[in-house]
């Protein structure tokens, strides 16, 4: 097969797909979505940097633990 005609099946194969992004099931939640506003996007950082924090956190406490009372190195 030409490199050519491998390249078209390739190409409808995408295009076939991306069509369908309107239709199917995805297409009501792209229609509902929207644009946050600044306060919403603000708590959203907020909340996901004391969640990041919190992990980094138990991480840390983690460590200590190994580090300190059981002795690993």
């Amino acid at each position: 097969m030409p490199i050519e005609d491998r390249a078209i099946e390739i190409q409808d194969r995408i295009e076939r797909k991306v069509g369908g992004i309107g239709k199917g099931k995805y297409a009501r939640i792209l229609k509902m979505a929207k644009k946050p506003n600044e306060d919403e996007y603000k708590k959203v950082v907020m909340i996901t940097g004391a969640g990041i924090t919190f992990l980094g956190f138990i991480g840390f406490l983690i460590f200590i633990l190994m580090a300190y009372v059981f002795h690993v190195p």
